[in-house]
Order: C-alpha cells, then structure tokens, then sequence
C-alpha cells in the first residue's frame, strides 16, 4: 500500500524527533486520517531489522484486527506482538524487551498500566498515535510524551478528499432567557450551569432520521445499554432494521451482527461506547448522538464515524444531544499542548466518605457491611438508578454551519462571559470562574 504524503511526513518527524533525543512522541492526526496504516509501517520498518515491536491497545476485540493489519502490511509478526494493556502488564516479567513500543489510541497513555509497562522497558523508543492529544479529564500528555508531531486538521483532508464533508445538526443553544441577572450584568454561572448541563435528548429522533437520513446507514450512540436496546427497539417498531451491540454481546453474535450492518440488511446499529476508539465497523453515511458528554475524544471519534471519503456523497451527523454547544464543530482547529492538568486541590474527608453505616435498629456504628455486625439487621438494597435523560420532542433541529468557540486554555479567555463558557466545557464548579478570572486578570 503507497503511503499518501502526509503519513510519509509523520513517519519521518518521527525518527527525526528520536534523532534529536526525544523517546516518546505523540503524533497526532484526526479519525479516518490512516493511523493504523502509519503505525504498521513504523512496525514493519522496525521488525525488518529484527527489532521487537510491542503494540499496546486497550480492547481485545481490537487485538485481531490490528494483527490482521499488520500481517496484511508485511509486518514480520515473529519479532511484533500485539497485546491489550491490562495483559500485557500481567506477563511484564515474561517478555522479551521490545525495540519500540507503539500505543494505540494514545490519550490513555497516562493510566497506571501503561506507564507500567513504559517504566519496564526504559530503554524501548515509543510513539504514540491519537486525535485528541488529551485525557478524559482534559489534561495533556506531557507527564508521558515529550513530543507532539501535528498531522493534517480535518479541513485540510475534506479539501484533499481523505475525508467526506458533512451537515451538521444540532438543537440551538439552550435558552438562557430565564435566567437572573447579577449586578455585573452577567448570568449567574451557577443558573447557566444548571440550564445547559441538564441531560436532554432534543427533538424526534425517529422523525429526524426520516427527514435528515432517509435510507442511509447509520451508528446511534445512545448513553445506556438499556437506552440503547430501547432505541433499537423503536427503530425496529418503525420499519427501520435496527440492532443493538455492547461490550457484553457474545463475539459470535457480535460478529453476525456488523455483517449484516456490512451486507446493508440492518440500517441502525446501536451501541454506548463500543463503536469508537478504533473499533472495526462498516462505514456508514451518518451519525446519531444520543448520549450527552463532556469528553472531548469521545465526541470527535462519534462524529467522524460516518466521514469516511465516498466521492460525491456528504456524511450527515444528526446531535440530538447538543454536543457541538461544548466542542465546537469536529473539522475545527485545536491548538494541542503537552502541558498537563493542574492538579486539584483535595477536599476535605466528611463522614460521607469514610463508609460508615448507623443501624437503624440498634443504633449501632460500624464500617460499611450489608448485615449489622451488632444485631444481625440485614440493609434493604438500594435499587440501581438510571441516569435520567429527558426528552424535548418538540424542539427543532438547525443546521450548524459556524465552527463554535473551544477554549484549550483558561489563558485564552479574554472575558468573564468567555471564562464561564470555559468553566461549563470543562465541568468545574461555578466557583472556580472568580479565581480563574483573578489568575488572569480578567474584570
């Protein structure tokens, strides 16, 4: 397989970031970009000189399809394995030192069980391949990776036709109209908070489908197994073919299930997280977001499932979730950085978290048990919630077409209004405006 210009590029930062003394960089190249096939020839380049290579994912479903890749791309797989970390890391003690270490889906590279590994084998090169240089909780990588190599954005491979432009629709932008003013002359930052993090799911998704993709193929990433079942369900109720799909599905099934999705005999596939991180499922023409998230990676790698290149075609991604309110839209620009999170101040421990329980019989205190060790009184079960999602079928969908403002940085602020925003996109507290605006001088 001829590698296009780009990938070529990357490939040659690579070895010249490890000739200028870095051990580990990240490269960084949006979904659809050819990663895969990038860290295939970095694999094969190395196994050719007989160097081991170890290949870090963090599924064993994608295991055999990154084997496969490799073996297809003329990797020697005798001098290559490919393991999922947590294994890995149980048979450190086993393994012969590998040459180079490449992780998949680089963003987890900072948990435990990877820097495990990385800290076994100190000599080893690494690299690492992601869109979205960041962890879940909005930190960089720079406590792993000492390098950033930038690939194409997202807009440069739509204009080089790697990738399919899209529609993008979403709900507007929560109503805000109720809200109190303060004397500043701003919102409240906790009313805002509370007015746009409120779990919804906006509009008729059944309806939307029909008028937005009528007849394509589609992913629908819903927020629980359960909700996921039930969206299938409904699909199914309306004519529309419709499976669901979790981590829990038996691998036959599974199986049987993306063949059919691949042979056009099932429309709807729905899934919670399954069908992302590198995940192997047929393309599709659109995209349905069900499920409300403030991770950054999650929504990028949901969106850009349906914006594989197909000449002549546009990708459709129907938000019913509003999504785009928190990131922007997914071919805009970030400015990526390895500085990592800040680390948060502890709170003080209550008696809340120490697991303590007071018998409502006999009075007595003891740690967290199901029977009371003093009278033998046995704690009723508390019932499993599901997180409640309310519905708005009422509102109407628009189409996005302006690229909504992400803020990397609190540096980048320039406003309290704009801080606020921030402060929303990352979750804080409402509390935690007053000092970023006192840090950055902002009025």
């Amino acid at each position: 397989m001829e590698l296009r210009d780009y990938q070529l590029k990357a490939i040659c930062d690579v070895r010249n970031a490890w000739a200028a003394g870095y051990r580990r960089p990240c490269v960084v190249m949006p979904c659809g970009a050819g990663k895969s096939v990038l860290v295939a020839d970095i694999a094969r380049r190395t196994t050719e000189k007989k160097n081991r290579v170890q290949f870090l994912v963090h599924r064993q479903e994608l295991c055999e399809q990154i084997y496969s890749t490799f073996y297809n791309y003329g990797v020697d797989m005798r001098y290559c394995d490919v393991g999922m970390v947590q294994t890995v890391c149980r048979r450190i003690d086993r393994m012969l030192p590998p040459s180079l270490i490449i992780t998949d889906e680089n963003h987890h590279c900072l948990a435990p069980s990877y820097r495990k590994i990385y800290d076994a084998f100190p000599q080893a090169y690494c690299v690492g391949v992601t869109a979205t240089p960041v962890r879940l909780n909005g930190g960089g990588l720079g406590d792993v990776n000492d390098c950033l190599i930038i690939g194409p954005t997202v807009k440069q491979l739509i204009e080089r036709q790697c990738l399919t432009p899209f529609d993008y629709y979403a709900p507007p932008v929560a109503d805000l109209s109720g809200l109190k003013v303060k004397r500043t002359g701003d919102f409240d930052p906790k009313d805002i908070e509370n007015a746009l993090n409120v779990p919804k799911i906006y509009g008729d998704v059944i309806s939307y489908y029909h008028r937005l993709a009528e007849g394509r193929q589609a992913v629908c990433y819903c927020a629980t197994i359960n909700s996921s079942k039930r969206m299938a369900e409904e699909f199914s109720a309306n004519v529309i073919p419709a499976e669901h799909i979790d981590g829990t599905t038996p691998k036959a099934e599974r199986t049987e299930i993306i063949s059919k999705f691949r042979r056009g005999e099932i429309k709807i596939l729905c899934n919670v997280d399954l069908i992302s991180e590198g995940f192997d499922v047929p393309d599709c023409g659109a995209v349905i977001l069900l499920r409300p998230t403030k991770s950054l990676t999650l929504y990028i790698q949901q969106a850009m499932r349906c914006m594989r290149y197909k000449p002549g075609k546009r990708a459709v991604i129907i938000d019913h979730v509003g999504n785009v309110h928190r990131f922007g839209l997914p071919d805009q620009e970030f400015e990526w950085s390895l500085s990592p999170e800040k680390p948060k101040k502890q709170k003080e421990k209550t008696d809340e978290d120490f697991d303590i329980r007071q018998c409502p019989k006999c009075f007595s205190t003891h740690r967290y048990a199901e029977i009371c060790p003093v009278c033998g009184y046995k704690y009723p079960e508390k019932p499993k919630e599901e997180r409640k999602i309310f519905l708005e079928k009422n509102t109407e969908l628009e189409r996005i077409t302006e690229t909504v403002r992400h803020y990397t940085m609190p540096s980048e602020c320039k406003s309290r209004k704009e801080l606020v925003e921030f402060c929303k996109m990352k979750g804080y507290k409402p509390g935690w405006v007053y000092y970023a605006a006192k840090e950055n001088h902002i009025r």
